[in-house]
């Protein structure tokens, strides 16, 4: 007899299902004799495989996308509020529906607004909460995938794109910080395909060679392979920010219009940099948010050599080093 079917819906994007991955384990924990299929893009099926809690990924780019044929026995809501995303889910006819509460729809579960000012790790283990199932939020950590990583090895990771200009710290900025930091090793500038000629801006402006920038060279499994070996990771709040929390890799992340309090790394090797003082707060924005344009390169520069515990005569000859 087939294993009954749960499935899960987080049809977004790397860093997204990152955030649930302690949600995801706990229910492979409570549901120990169900298949776990996860709607998510497909893209993302190597990082689904790490977490140990998929069975399944069902290539779903966006909710509305949502299609499964077969029964389904348990509808989980990892995707957001609704109503689209419990509409698709209700179109499967589950027998059980776990999620944000919707009692309009018929969803039962806590209501969206109790949850909004949580991290979203945290918000969706208290989801699952309030439907009896345990969760630890701070159960994120993946094991090293098995691809070979492209680049030197222990490389410092640059990753200067964003999905929206409000999170994209200046290329300038990142150009003079990547030529400062060539002291903790040999510096990459990652991106996806897309951001291959800001990738390439930056390494020209930063005298990095043309085979440092792996900008669109590198699957998502490949890319997990980089940061889980990276001597260090920068970026903007997207989703190389969350692999390398995955990876206990040190990183150092730029916070803009979304504060790190909801996206921000969890405790260890990692800092979360922003302004809030002077934050707009538009992320769909196509230039800049000041609390962003506020971090200078010296303050940035401080908190890469503190994640990676360098000490004075390490930090003296990075300061030293000529700014582009």
């Amino acid at each position: 007899m087939a294993a009954p079917v749960l499935l899960a819906l987080r049809a977004l994007n790397l860093g997204d299902l990152l955030t649930v991955v302690p949600a995801l384990r706990a229910l492979r924990r409570h549901h120990r004799d169900h298949r776990i299929v996860l709607a998510t893009a497909g893209l993302l099926e190597p990082l689904a495989a790490l977490t140990g809690a998929v069975d399944e990924v069902l290539p779903t780019p966006t909710s509305d996308a949502l299609v499964f044929s077969g029964p389904v026995d348990v509808a989980v809501n990892l995707h957001g509020a609704g109503p689209q995303s419990h509409r698709a889910l209700d179109a499967l006819r589950p027998r059980r529906r776990i999620g944000l509460g919707r009692p309009e729809l018929g969803w039962p579960g806590p209501p969206p607004a109790e949850l909004d000012a949580l991290h979203e790790r945290v918000r969706w283990c208290a989801m699952l909460a309030d439907h009896g199932i345990a969760a630890d939020p701070e159960d994120l950590r993946l094991p090293p995938p098995a691809d070979a990583p492209p680049g030197p090895a222990r490389p410092v990771v640059v990753h200067p794109g964003a999905a929206f200009g409000a999170k994209c710290w200046p290329a300038d900025r990142f150009a003079a910080l990547a030529h400062r930091l060539a002291p903790l090793g040999p510096v990459v500038v990652t991106g996806g395909p897309p951001e291959r000629p800001l990738a390439e801006q930056v390494a020209a402006a930063a005298d990095l060679s043309e085979d440092r920038v792996l900008a669109g060279r590198t699957s998502i499994g490949e890319l997990a392979a980089l940061v889980a070996g990276a001597a260090l990771v920068v970026s903007g709040d997207t989703g190389i920010a969350h692999l390398a929390a995955a990876f206990g890799r040190p990183s150092v992340v730029l916070f803009g219009p979304v504060g790190p309090e909801r996206w921000g790394p969890p405790e260890g090797p990692h800092r979360a940099l922003t302004h809030a003082e002077v934050r707009r707060g538009d992320p769909f924005a196509e230039d800049p948010d000041p609390a962003l344009l506020a971090i200078e390169v010296d303050e940035v520069e401080a908190a890469c050599l503190e994640v990676v515990g360098m000490g004075g005569c390490v930090a003296t000859a990075a300061r030293g080093t000529e700014t582009p």
